[in-house]
């Protein structure tokens, strides 16, 4: 994700730089000598790269989406509609990726959790089997607890939903985990 953001990011500048030329290009007259478009110094490039940074959600707004996520899941589990479970948690999982760029020491606190420590819920999830899912379920709530106590975020404790965050979905649907598109 990093490569692929920073070559967005020296496209779009790459394109800015065309943009002004192009500028400079078509305002001229056939009087006037052509005018050398003047690439932005390194120091507006960064200033921009890190405007754009800033406005990149860090981890609470990620994390929130990984909170409602990880919540459905379990409803959709619960009722037998593997696909959704499989769903919920590879957007779960996607949705940290902005934390990549802004985070990166966090990010890769997330990115061993969800490889390693999220995997058995992911096999459950393959194997249809509840009762597992509901045991490594609650032994990762019990982890993402402890990762917020570490944190300095201990106020944030989280307990096996009674309710879905998304109360419009029907998680009775019946489905297989591998009815989730590529």
């Amino acid at each position: 994700m990093k490569k692929s953001l920073i070559k967005v990011l020296f496209l779009a500048a790459l394109a800015s730089l065309v943009l002004v030329g192009c500028g400079a290009a078509a305002t001229q007259t056939p009087q006037q000598p052509a005018q050398q478009a003047t690439a932005p110094a390194a120091d507006d490039v960064q200033k921009q790269i890190d405007a754009i940074k800033g406005v990149i959600p860090k981890f609470a707004i990620p994390m929130r989406e990984v909170g409602d996520r990880f919540d459905n899941m379990y409803f959709a589990a619960k009722n037998g509609n593997w696909a959704l479970a499989a769903y919920m948690s590879k957007y779960m999982n996607g949705a940290m990726k902005p934390a990549s760029l802004t985070k990166p020491d966090e990010y890769g606190t997330w990115a061993s959790f969800y490889t390693g420590g999220f995997d058995p819920v992911n096999k459950a999830i393959t194997a249809k089997d509840f009762a597992a899912f509901d045991k490594v379920y609650t032994e990762v709530l019990d982890k993402c607890n402890a990762c917020h106590t570490a944190s300095d975020y201990k106020f944030i404790k989280l307990v096996k939903p009674t309710v879905p965050s998304n109360i419009h979905t029907d998680f009775a649907v019946k489905s297989e985990p591998g009815d989730v598109p590529k």
